[in-house]
């Protein structure tokens, strides 16, 4: 498996896990835990948009990647 194909499986299972997040926060009645949900999905958005600018970098870097 490429680097460029392990940073894609790891945006999928980032974007799964902060949908996940997104869920439970809006189920939640105790606004405590709702804050802690949503810090939690703002960290995962942040780290989804590191690798989403890795990606590219890797892409530029290596054109086979592209797409795959």
């Amino acid at each position: 498996m490429t680097v460029a194909s392990q940073v894609k499986q790891t945006l999928a299972s980032l974007k799964g896990a902060r949908g996940t997040l997104r869920v439970y926060s809006t189920q939640t009645r105790d606004e405590e835990t709702r804050a802690i949900y949503t810090d939690a999905i703002e960290v995962t958005s942040a780290v989804i948009k590191d690798m989403e600018t890795r990606l590219q970098t890797l892409e530029f870097e290596e054109p086979q990647y592209k797409g795959n």
